[in-house]
C-alpha cells in the first residue's frame, strides 16, 4: 500500500469515527457525513462504495439495541414506507454509473443543506399529521431515490418520524430499522451496479471498526445527556457537510 492510499484510509477512518459518534447520539447522519467527508478526497461513486458496509453494520446495532421483538414491531408499523423506499432505491442505484459527478454532488448536497438550514432556522419540513398512506409511500420513495444514488436517505425519514410524533427511543430504533433494511438493499443494488466491487469492498470493511467505535461513544453520550443540544450540533455538522458538497459541485469540471 502506498503512502497516498494509506493517507486516504486514515482520513476515512477519522470520518467514520465522527459519523458513528453523531449517529450514536441522535440516530442518523452517518451516510451524510461519510459521503460528504469521503467525497472531498474521492470520486463520489467510490465514496459511496466505501460507506456501504459501515452503514449496514451500525444500523444493525442501532435497530437491535432494544431487542428483536421491538425491531420487528417497528418494521410492521412502517412497512409501507419501507416497501416504497426499497423499490425506488433499487431502481435509482442503477443511475450511479451514468449520472455525472457534478449532478450527483448537487443531488446530495442541496437537500442536505436545505433540510439542515431550515431546521436550524426553526422551519423544519412539515408533513400533514398524521400522514396518509400516499404521503408515507411518497416520502419513502423520495428517501429511496436519494438512498440509491448517494447512500443518504435520512432527511425524509426523520421528517416522517417527526410528523408522527414518534417517541425518542422508538425514533432512534425505527431509524435503525429503516436505515438498516435500506442498507441491505443498497448493498445488493450496488453489488449489481458495480459501485461495491473488489476495490471498494476492502476499504468499506475497514471503516466498520472506527464507525462502531464512534457509535459506542455516541450511545454513551446519548444515554447520559439531554439530546436536543446534540441534535442541533448534528444539524450544524450536516449543514457544513451539505455546503461542502455544493462547493464541490460548483467547482466540479
Amino acid at each position: 500500500m502506498d503512502v497516498l492510499s494509506l493517507g486516504l484510509l486514515m482520513f476515512g477512518c477519522a470520518v467514520a469515527v465522527l459519523a458513528g459518534l453523531i449517529k450514536g447520539m441522535v440516530g442518523f447522519g452517518m451516510p451524510m457525513i461519510l459521503i460528504s467527508g469521503l467525497s472531498s478526497v474521492l470520486p463520489p461513486d467510490v465514496a459511496l462504495g466505501w460507506l456501504i458496509l459501515p452503514t449496514l453494520v451500525t444500523n444493525g446495532w442501532q435497530a437491535l439495541r432494544q431487542g428483536v421483538r421491538a425491531a420487528w414491531e417497528s418494521i410492521r408499523r412502517f412497512r409501507l414506507f419501507l416497501v416504497a423506499g426499497f423499490v425506488v432505491m433499487i431502481l435509482s442505484a442503477q443511475l450511479v454509473a451514468i449520472v455525472p459527478a457534478k449532478a450527483m454532488l448537487w443531488a446530495i448536497g442541496l437537500p442536505i443543506t436545505l433540510y439542515a438550514g431550515a431546521t436550524l432556522l426553526g422551519r423544519p419540513l412539515r408533513l400533514p399529521h398524521p400522514p396518509g398512506r400516499k404521503i408515507e409511500a411518497g416520502v419513502g420513495a423520495v428517501a429511496g431515490f436519494f438512498g440509491g444514488i448517494s447512500g443518504v436517505w435520512g432527511p425524509p425519514t426523520v421528517a416522517l418520524l417527526t410528523a408522527l410524533d414518534t417517541e425518542k427511543t422508538e425514533q432512534i430504533r425505527v431509524q435503525g430499522v429503516i436505515y438498516g433494511a435500506g442498507a441491505v438493499v443498497l448493498m445488493g443494488a450496488h453489488l449489481t451496479s458495480g459501485v461495491l466491487n473488489s476495490d471498494t469492498m476492502p476499504a468499506s470493511g475497514l471503516l466498520v471498526v472506527p464507525a462502531l467505535l464512534g457509535m459506542w461513544i455516541g450511545f454513551r453520550i446519548h444515554d447520559r445527556i439531554e439530546q436536543a443540544a446534540f441534535r442541533k450540533l448534528t444539524l450544524i455538522v450536516l449543514l457544513i457537510a451539505g455546503l461542502n458538497l455544493i462547493r464541490r459541485a460548483v467547482f466540479a469540471v
